[in-house]
């Protein structure tokens, strides 16, 4: 089966069986390896990609729904202003160690943030829900993303 849809703003086709997931199309065919594999079964956000605006597991969409779909990945943040500044606020409080899971947690602050520039902390924990971290407690992956979610509501000043 062909399926064409849009990559990171690019014209994509890509012929391949319909039930292949999203996250090894990624990885083993687009060379986009910043989304991740881990459970294999959406629990953990690792592969966390935008389709069409919201969050999608990478791990549980298959080829044959992507038609026609834009998707966007963590490489294709890169040149996002939004994104730079999640970065930017989650590296300033250390919010990472292994950094495995931290494309997923940009991308779930992306879509959080681009519907809801003012979160609440609960708000940004309910945006995070999906998400495992491994390695830290949480706390300073929650203060990267209220020091994002300040940074994001003085630029809209």
């Amino acid at each position: 089966m062909t399926i064409g849809f849009t990559l990171n703003g690019e014209a994509r086709a890509i012929t391949c069986p319909p039930e292949t997931p999203l996250v090894t199309l990624l990885r083993d065919n687009m060379a986009m390896t910043a989304t991740k594999e881990a459970c294999s079964i959406g629990r953990c956000g690792a592969c966390l990609v935008l389709i069409d605006g919201k969050t999608a597991n990478a791990c549980l969409t298959m080829a044959f729904q992507l038609e026609g779909a834009t998707v966007i990945t963590t490489e294709g943040l890169d040149a996002d202003p939004l994104a730079a500044t999640i970065r930017k606020a989650l590296a300033a409080e250390n919010a990472f160690q292994c950094g495995y899971c931290a494309p997923g947690f940009v991308m779930a602050l992306v879509a959080l943030l681009k519907e809801n520039p003012s979160p609440s902390e609960d708000d940004i924990r309910k945006g995070l829900e999906g998400n495992i971290c491994r390695c830290t407690g949480y706390h300073s992956i929650i203060r990267g993303a209220l020091s994002a979610a300040r940074m994001v509501q003085e630029t809209l000043k």
